[in-house]
């Protein structure tokens, strides 16, 4: 099986026409394979639930980065500027980031990224007011979602 900067090269030359069934396995082989997860957030509960998701599909235990995010929500992306951050401050495989999608009212974004900063998977959430659940709950229901689309 290619790896999965291989199978981003050979895209790159060919003309698309939708994913390939061996390009959804290699992020998943990628995922799977991840040994230093982490979650950018000064939230426990978060790490928490991200874990128990992963733990139940049999992916390695994410840990916390306990650095300050609040700074991302000033950007226009802010979940993808969490996770971009994240690989600026620590050497890792994998950053699984939760944060707000957009603006104030977008509600929330739980995005994958790999060692390189490219998108693997992601979750949106309606927000908090339209959907109330609690954190924990808003955070497993993402990131099995996230997993679930890539056939995990």
């Amino acid at each position: 099986m290619e790896n999965i900067d291989e199978v981003i090269r050979n895209a790159y030359r060919e003309r698309r026409r939708g994913d390939k069934p061996e390009e959804v396995e290699a992020i998943r082989e990628y995922i799977r394979s991840a040994e230093v997860i982490v979650v950018p957030t000064t939230s426990k509960e978060k790490v928490k639930a991200i874990n128990s998701v992963l733990k139940e599909f049999g992916i390695a235990e994410a840990k916390q980065l306990n650095i300050k995010t609040d700074f991302s929500d000033l950007t226009r992306m802010p979940a993808i500027f969490k996770a971009l951050a994240a690989l600026d401050v620590c050497k890792c495989d994998l950053v699984i980031a939760r944060g707000r999608l957009g603006i104030p009212g977008s509600g929330a974004m739980l995005v994958v990224i790999d060692s390189k900063g490219r998108i693997l998977t992601a979750a949106l959430s309606p927000p908090h007011v339209i959907h109330n659940k609690n954190v924990e709950k808003a955070v497993k229901d993402e990131m099995t979602h996230a997993l679930r689309r890539l056939g995990f």
